[in-house]
C-alpha cells in the first residue's frame, strides 16, 4: 500500500512518540509498502529532531543517532522522496485558500494530492496520507485522500 507520511509522522520513527510503533510498522521492509517523503520534509524532520534537544526529549547523543538514521534511510531509498515541483506550489497556494493551513503543511498536501493523482491515473491504488495533525487529515479527507493520525494508534 502507498503511504505519504507528513513530517510530524514521520519523526516518529526516529524519535520517542505516540504512534511511533505504527508508523514504524508501515515503514518496516517486511511491510511491502511504499512510502513517499515530501523533499521539504527532510529538513522538517532534521528540525523537528534538533527542536526536541532543545526541548530536553532527546539527547544529544540520541538526536545524532536519530539524523544520521533518517538520513541514512533517505540515501538509501527507503523513501520514495516527492520533489518540491510548481505544480505542487501552486496547488499548495490553492489548498490555503480552501483550509486552514500552516504554508508546509499545505506543501505536504499539495504533495500528496499531485502523487495520488498520477497513482490512479496509472490505475494504481490511492496513497494513505498520515499525519498527527487532526486538522491537516481532515483537510486530507476533504481533498479526496485517505488519512491516518498515527497519534490514534498509540505506543512509542
Amino acid at each position: 500500500m502507498p503511504y505519504y507520511l507528513d513530517s510530524s509522522a514521520a519523526v516518529k520513527r526516529y524519535a520517542p512518540e505516540t504512534g511511533g510503533e505504527w508508523v514504524r510498522s508501515i515503514v518496516e521492509p517486511v511491510a511491502g509498502n511504499i512510502v513517499y517523503l515530501g523533499q521539504v520534509g527532510i529538513v522538517e524532520i532534521a528540525a523537528a529532531l534538533s527542536k526536541k534537544v532543545r526541548a530536553h526529549e532527546l539527547s544529544r547523543e540520541d538526536y545524532a543517532a536519530a539524523l544520521w538514521l533518517f538520513l541514512s534511510d533517505v540515501r538509501n531509498e527507503e523513501y520514495i522522496i516527492a520533489p518540491l515541483s510548481d505544480q505542487v506550489v501552486e496547488l499548495a497556494v490553492t489548498l490555503t485558500t480552501r483550509h486552514p493551513l500552516r504554508g508546509y503543511d499545505a506543501v505536504h498536501l499539495a504533495t500528496a494530492v499531485v502523487l495520488n493523482g498520477a497513482l490512479t491515473a496509472a490505475k494504481l491504488p490511492s496513497l494513505l496520507f498520515v499525519s498527527a495533525d487532526v486538522a491537516l487529515c481532515q483537510a486530507a479527507r476533504m481533498e479526496g485522500l485517505g488519512a491516518d493520525n498515527p497519534d490514534e494508534h498509540g505506543g512509542s
